[in-house]
C-alpha cells in the first residue's frame, strides 16, 4: 500500500524513480526536500562538495565549464523529471561542474549522507539507485558524445 506522506507521494511521480516499491519511496523519502532554485542562482560549483542530488520537478538548469580562453560554456541543460548530480556518489564527493538555474527550478534535493546510509543499510535500494544513476550517466555520455561530433566533426570537411 501506498503511503499518504506527501513526499513519498511526490517521489512515486518522479521518472527516475518510477517502480520502485512504496518502502523504498519511504526510506528515500526520508532524505528529501523539497527546494527551489530562482533563475541565475548557482545550485553548486566544481569542487564544492557534492551533499546533494536533484530530481527537477520544474525549470531547466545548464551544466556548465569554465573552459580556458573560451569562458563559461553550457555543455548540456537538464529539466523537468531530470536527476541533477551524481557526484556524491563517489570519493571525493566534490562536484565536477557547475549547474545554474536558467529559469525558476523548483526540485526536490536528496541528501547525500543519508542517502549513502540508506543504500548501505539496505542494499537492494543502493543497487535499484545504481542501476538507475548507471542508466542516467550512460545516457548523458552518449548525449555528450554526439555533441562533440556535431561540433567537431565538420572540421575534417574543411
Amino acid at each position: 500500500m501506498m503511503s499518504t506522506d506527501p513526499m513519498t507521494l511526490e517521489l512515486a511521480g518522479q521518472p527516475f524513480l518510477r517502480g520502485l516499491s512504496p518502502s523504498h519511496l519511504a526510506e528515500l523519502a526520508a532524505c528529501a526536500t523539497v527546494i527551489s532554485f530562482p533563475a541565475g542562482q548557482h545550485i553548486f560549483r566544481e569542487g564544492d562538495p557534492a551533499a546533494s542530488f536533484f530530481i527537477l520537478r520544474r525549470g531547466r538548469v545548464a551544466l556548465q565549464l569554465d573552459v580556458p580562453g573560451r569562458g563559461v560554456t553550457t555543455i548540456q541543460t537538464v529539466g523537468e523529471g531530470d536527476v541533477l548530480g551524481w557526484s556524491w556518489l563517489f570519493p571525493p564527493y566534490r562536484w565536477q561542474f557547475d549547474a545554474t538555474a536558467m529559469d525558476l527550478t523548483r526540485a526536490v534535493a536528496l541528501d547525500a549522507d543519508c542517502l549513502r546510509r540508506t543504500m548501505e543499510a539496505d542494499h537492494e535500494l543502493g543497487y535499484l539507485l545504481m542501476r538507475r544513476f548507471a542508466q542516467t550517466i550512460s545516457d548523458r555520455l552518449q548525449a555528450t558524445r554526439l555533441q562533440m561530433l556535431d561540433v567537431y566533426g565538420h572540421a575534417s570537411n574543411r
